[in-house]
């Protein structure tokens, strides 16, 4: 049954104010936004120069001894009382940030920690933020392998939650453009790849996307996450690998899913890369033409030419590629069904505006299949 909210019920602690310009922050501000459109929110998303010599001592130490110091965030009264107390972290040492609120946990009826990069070889080095994740009730992780070993370091409920995406921004549905990129490019990539596209450029004349700038900053989250979708409904092909492939030093032997893969199926881009080798990953994208045997690169491979002109050769299948991406993520894979997802874990009722979203996506549903 859903539930009409009179009254804030979710308490939102949210980094935007804090890490707001930070690449691989922006999914989770999407995230933040679409639970305020969904849910009845409070929002509290405190100021602090995280580059400060005060925020940054109090995080170094944090890394080295228990003790956990205010890096700077002004003292915040909180005198309601919520259902749910819900925060994205991207990294442990974020919780430097939310342990300086002493009072927020104690003005809500259940806590949850949504953890994003958290890597089970990390555990051990990350040990003194661990009291602080057995605060909350729940903690999510994006990252399935992680979740019974963390479980068993902290004593606390862990649950697996995938990304998502905002299906509707990235659906190039009602009114698709044309696809006039041939292959989008965004963060971690392979060089042997990268060179072999960069000579199919001067070869061919292909219009190839890719990061040139080192920064890790954008100038405005939303408009950041607006230009990718508005990108990746115009490309061909998009490039996708598992979350950090490049970095077996820190990763291990853990293989885990990053956020391309939802935008490159909400969008509609034929995704050419590795798909990730774990069990989430198949429950996942378990459509037949996800990242299909045709469209499979190995990391550091340079045969993405043909790849990409064997698949060129077959308009059909490409369509049904396509079409089935952008169907399986408005159906699975919007953000909405994450939020009900923790909803469903801690025994909340989804809302009308959660239907409502929903109802949108089934419409533009039924627009691609009609096309």
């Amino acid at each position: 049954m859903d539930i009409k909210v009179d009254k804030p019920r979710v308490l939102l602690f949210s980094l935007r104010n804090i890490y707001g310009r930070a690449h691989f922050r922006c999914p989770h501000f999407e995230f933040e936004d679409i639970i305020c459109e969904i849910d009845s929110v409070d929002l509290l998303a405190p100021k602090v120069d995280s580059s400060s010599l005060r925020a940054d001592f109090a995080t170094r130490l944090a890394f080295h001894a228990p003790i956990a110091l205010n890096p700077g965030i002004p003292r915040v009264s909180v005198k309601k009382h919520y259902d749910l107390l819900f925060t994205v972290c991207g990294h442990p040492q974020d919780l430097i940030m939310f342990n300086a609120i002493k009072n927020v946990k104690d003005s809500c009826a259940i806590s949850v920690c949504l953890l994003d990069e958290f890597w089970v070889k990390e555990i051990p080095q990350r040990r003194h933020f661990l009291p602080m994740l057995a605060q909350f009730d729940v903690v999510m992780l994006y990252y399935s392998q992680t979740v019974k070993p963390l479980s068993e370091a902290i004593g606390r409920r862990c649950a697996f939650l995938p990304p998502g995406v905002d299906a509707i921004s990235f659906c190039p549905y009602p009114n698709p453009p044309k696809r006039v990129l041939d292959v989008l490019s965004v963060g971690r990539r392979s060089e042997i790849t990268h060179q072999k596209l960069l000579s199919l450029v001067n070869e061919e004349g292909l219009f190839y996307l890719h990061d040139s700038l080192a920064g890790i900053q954008t100038l405005n989250s939303r408009e950041h996450r607006t230009l990718l979708a508005n990108c990746a409904k115009r490309s061909r092909y998009y490039i996708v690998n598992p979350g950090l492939i490049d970095r077996p030093d820190k990763r291990g032997d853990q293989i885990e899913v990053g956020n391309r893969y939802f935008e490159g199926a909400a969008s509609g881009a034929i995704m050419v890369g590795e798909p990730p080798n774990n069990e989430a990953f198949k429950e996942m994208f378990d459509w037949p033409e996800a990242v299909t045997p045709v469209t499979r690169l190995p990391f550091n491979s340079p045969d993405i030419d043909f790849v990409m002109k064997e698949l060129d050769q077959n308009p059909e299948r490409q369509e049904k590629i396509r079409r089935t991406g952008i169907l399986e993520a408005l159906k699975r894979h919007d953000w909405v069904y994450r939020w009900e997802k923790i909803l469903e874990t801690v025994g909340l009722q989804p809302t009308q505006e959660m239907q409502q979203r929903k109802d949108r996506l089934g419409k533009l549903a039924e627009i691609v299949s009609q096309q």
